[in-house]
């Protein structure tokens, strides 16, 4: 199970209404979207998925994640870890398919283009 370390808590405890279990509640929040789970499938040591979900979306809603990331973006020092985005594009259902038959899509858009 993760949990925020106490350090980690400390610094954005601010940020939230204060409720019962809202550290607990949290540390589902990211455990669901560090590991890609769905709600349904966030283990029940941090309370049932469908409140994790809620107060995901009224968080987000109130703009407190975004107050957050604000904050700990403005501190300098070194940082413990590197991000990166992990959006990913959709293609074409064909795109695939022309890598299967030898055929390059750069090159077939190049030809397209001459």
């Amino acid at each position: 199970m993760f949990l925020l370390t106490q350090q980690q808590w400390n610094r954005i405890k601010p940020y939230f209404p204060l409720s019962h279990g809202v550290l607990r509640v949290v540390s589902g929040i990211i455990s669901v979207i560090w590991y890609g789970l769905q709600w349904k499938d966030a283990p029940t040591a941090y309370g049932p998925h469908k409140t994790l979900y809620n107060r995901f979306v009224r968080w987000s809603r109130a703009g407190i994640f975004h107050k957050i990331f604000r904050e700990l973006s403005r501190q300098s020092g070194t940082r413990d870890c590197l991000m990166h985005d992990a959006t990913h594009l959709k293609t074409h259902r064909t795109a695939a398919s022309l890598l299967k038959k030898g055929q390059d899509p750069a090159v077939l858009a190049a030809r397209k283009a001459a």
